[in-house]
């Protein structure tokens, strides 16, 4: 019998970490040992502050998190590891294999290889658990549909949108402007390849906005998680522009002022969200396909950088306070098992 440690959450801003018995791998199962954890600073806080909507399942397209919400939770979907056992039916070419899983915070688990993703050769864990992130921003940018010669405006530069700016500075845009509040996230951003990242509570930037972006943004992709932040992302679109809506802001709801110039700027306004494909896609790709490409993106953005602060698992609560209580200290938490 192994004993795994893994990260539960209780209720609204208080979590534990406990130590379970896990048994042997059944035939079809592995047992994965954790190297590393990434925490979500976007859904996985809606969870630790209790902002998550309670009448749908915590993720329908994993299923480690298929259950409908409620406290106690187990949560996370960013782990690498190594296979320390397989079952008896399964291939034994896996053993000391490198994987990504989309599981919950732990130690020690078991998994179907199916459930698994191996780590491609040349890219470390700490860029492996980067993986969902990359794959969403892969999937904002396909929905968003960057143009040679585009304006192009990212609001919120948190990882997602960080990784989102990494990929579109690879396009051949007129320009691309970023917007966050914090200075460590707007450094990080010009780093990745942003050409201006302001501050959207300086009190001129408008007129700084207006000058850039001239007569508005062809595409924007609202990704801060503020409800708020919607409306400035409408505000600096220009006629006919696209908004791509990455956000997810649980509970928390967005007053939006549609009676002004949105009314006649036909602007699209595009819900995106990783788990799926947009049907426009289901000819030609799949989830594997975009995996593929978000493996390729990995090796060529500069991630070093972008992974803040690391916390031993025991060490979790530290790790959701300063990310809850420092937003603008951190960028990309991860937790650490060895």
């Amino acid at each position: 019998m192994n004993r795994s440690l893994s990260l539960r959450f209780l209720s609204p801003y208080r979590l534990e970490v406990k130590e379970e018995k896990l048994p042997a791998p059944e035939t079809g199962e592995v047992l994965v040992r954790a190297s590393v954890s990434a925490i979500s600073p976007g859904t996985e806080m809606l969870v630790y502050r209790g902002e998550f909507p309670q009448d749908i399942s915590t993720d329908s397209s994993i299923p480690e998190l298929a259950s409908q919400f409620s406290y106690p939770l187990k949560y996370g979907y960013s782990m690498v590891g190594v296979v320390l056992e397989v079952g008896k039916s399964v291939d034994r070419s896996w053993l000391g294999r490198r994987v990504f899983a989309f599981h919950p915070h732990q130690s020690l688990f078991l998994a179907r290889p199916s459930e698994l993703i191996p780590v491609p050769e040349g890219l470390s864990d700490e860029q492996a658990v980067l993986l969902p992130n990359t794959e969403t921003a892969v999937n904002f940018v396909m929905d968003g549909k960057p143009l040679i010669g585009e304006r192009v405006l990212v609001v919120g530069q948190g990882i997602v949108g960080l990784l989102t700016a990494a990929l579109l500075a690879r396009f051949p845009l007129e320009c691309l402007v970023t917007l966050d509040r914090f200075p460590l996230r707007r450094n990080a951003s010009q780093q990745v390849g942003a050409h201006y990242c302001l501050d959207p509570q300086d009190e001129g930037l408008t007129g700084k906005v207006s000058e850039i972006l001239l007569a508005g943004a062809d595409l924007t992709f609202e990704l801060s998680g503020s409800p708020h932040a919607l409306d400035l992302a409408l505000r600096f679109t220009g006629f006919e522009g696209r908004v791509i809506m990455g956000s997810w802001y649980g509970i928390k709801r967005s007053n939006l002022d549609l009676g002004g110039r949105f009314h006649r700027s036909r602007i699209r306004l595009v819900s995106s969200q990783v788990s799926t494909l947009a049907s426009e896609f289901s000819g030609r790709w799949t989830k594997e396909r975009r995996f593929d490409v978000a493996w390729q993106m990995l090796a060529f953005i500069q991630t070093k950088h972008l992974i803040t602060h690391r916390f031993p698992i025991l060490e979790a609560e530290k790790a959701y306070t300063l990310i809850d209580q420092h937003p603008e200290q951190a960028i990309q938490v991860i937790l650490a098992y060895a």
